[in-house]
């Protein structure tokens, strides 16, 4: 029997807690050694109480005497003070708004599933243990954090019998790649899911989750934005034709989606010397990976006599000229591109995929506008919930997933600007009234400055001045500002 000693917390004692007892299986003996007490990932403490080794950390940080360490969140992690959680709050609300308009239900599922359950799925970004802890040492049921609510909402459909549903799901979830926090990608984040389970005709639910993300981004007024759409079953038919195995279907996929990110070269590159595929195989996956269009697309490559003798890609073709038909209707083809090079990094993923992209125009003279990030992605899984199920019955399931931290911090990053509006206001005052307000950043213009062509601009904080040219303000103050 193991009794837990008295903790010492910030220099006071607690009562010990109850007696814990390991697990017995029926008629065996219990080896300690291997099973008990459940070990945590990394190191958990010294032995000493928890007040000497918070000094010691302290003094290890600063120095000596504990003054010199610095508080900080964990990577990828940040407070959000009262008004990021007001402009948060804003937005959450207005895309529930539109999850409610179109039917869907709440539901909430636990942000822990366990692994010896979850299907071995592949795939770049997959959902792989944020944090990890034995919770049954007899069963050795290894507990981990999700970053997809898909994966939840599948187990939850097969453990609760249910073929159809329309649903959303607004909660935190966790991703343990390297973090982007000046592009809003952080490893804890809120997440808006928008999901139609069931069996419907084809093509309607895809339409009304590519209706949604219109309705959200256009209601939030961020700009103009451009929804990309593909098919996996086109992609898989592509690779298929220009000769790639399919046990590399899914690494080759990987690489494609970085097309909006790097040059076509690169991509080549990565396919002949890192996934083995030879030089012409990527010349030819080239040719159709960097199309893009409308319907008129979809009806020229079901004429392509390769692509067309395809079956998968023949199907995904054919439902795709049926969504184009259906989001016709709805008024929306305006800000919808058939994008080849479009593959999403999940791979359970079976037929139609999207993902919506904010633009902005560089400069006078680029004609085409250029993407400055994804702010929503999704789907159709089909095959996900007959992963969880004992007997393998599929339910089909469309959905999508809205970026929130990501418009979060686009808005952010929409410089806030303020004058003292007071009678002949003195400079010094002036300067007073940013340190007191806390604005990190003051822009002087006076005589000399309009002669000069520059703008004198103060780090409040640290009361330091610099001319910079007008045409130069704007990068600046962004650069300055970056988090």
């Amino acid at each position: 029997m193991l009794r837990l000693g008295p903790l010492a917390a910030a220099g006071r004692l607690l009562p010990a807690g109850p007696r814990l007892e390991p697990p017995r299986p029926a008629g065996g003996r219990v080896s300690f050694l291997r099973c008990w007490p459940p070990r945590l990932p990394g190191p958990v403490g010294d032995g000493r109480p928890l007040s000497q080794q918070v000094r010691a950390a302290a003094d290890s940080a600063g120095g000596g005497g504990g003054r010199g360490l610095a508080l900080k969140t964990p990577k990828g992690t940040r407070d959000h003070p009262p008004a990021h959680v007001a402009l948060r709050d804003h937005l959450l609300a207005a895309v529930v708004a539109c999850f409610k308009r179109h039917g869907a239900a709440a539901i909430d599922t636990p942000v822990l599933e366990l692994r010896l359950q979850t299907p071995p799925l592949r795939a770049p970004v997959l959902p792989i243990p944020s944090f990890q802890w034995l919770s049954s040492c007899s069963e050795r049921a290894v507990v981990f954090a999700m970053a997809t609510m898909q994966v939840p909402f599948a187990r939850y459909l097969a453990m609760n019998k249910i073929t159809n549903m329309k649903r959303y799901h607004v909660a935190k979830v966790y991703r343990r790649d390297s973090p982007a926090t000046t592009r809003g990608r952080y490893r804890e984040f809120y997440q808006c899911d928008f999901d139609i389970a069931g069996q419907c005709d084809p093509m309607i639910p895809d339409a009304e989750c590519l209706k949604i993300v219109h309705e959200i981004l256009s209601d939030l007024q961020l700009g103009d934005f451009l929804i990309k759409v593909n098919d996996r079953r086109i992609l898989n038919g592509v690779f298929a034709i220009c000769g790639v195995p399919e046990s590399k279907f899914i690494t080759t996929c990987s690489t494609v989606d970085k097309l909006d990110k790097v040059p076509w070269e690169e991509v080549k590159s990565e396919m002949v010397e890192e996934k083995g595929l030879s030089p012409e195989a990527a010349d030819y996956i080239g040719e159709y990976v960097q199309l893009h269009g409308g319907l008129d697309l979809v009806e020229r490559l079901l004429q392509d006599p390769k692509l067309s003798q395809n079956k998968l890609a023949k199907e995904g073709l054919g439902d795709m000229k049926l969504l184009f038909e259906y989001l016709t209707l709805f008024g929306i083809t305006g800000q919808i591109s058939f994008d080849l090079s479009l593959a999403r990094g999940l791979d359970y993923y079976t037929g139609v995929i999207f993902e919506a992209v904010l633009l902005q125009q560089e400069n006078d003279h680029v004609e085409e506008p250029v993407s400055v990030g994804s702010v929503a992605g999704g789907g159709r899984y089909d095959g996900l919930v007959g992963m969880f199920d004992p007997k393998g019955r599929k339910v089909p399931c469309v959905g999508v997933s809205i970026g929130i931290e990501r418009i979060f911090s686009i808005l952010e990053q929409r410089v806030k600007a303020e004058m003292l509006y007071k009678k002949d206001p003195k400079l010094l005052k002036q300067l007073q009234y940013c340190e007191d307000t806390g604005i990190p950043l003051a822009a002087i213009v006076g005589e000399q400055e309009l002669t000069d062509g520059v703008v004198k601009l103060r780090d409040v904080a640290r009361r330091e001045e610099v001319d910079i040219p007008r045409e130069k303000l704007v990068d600046e103050i962004r650069r300055r500002l970056e988090p």
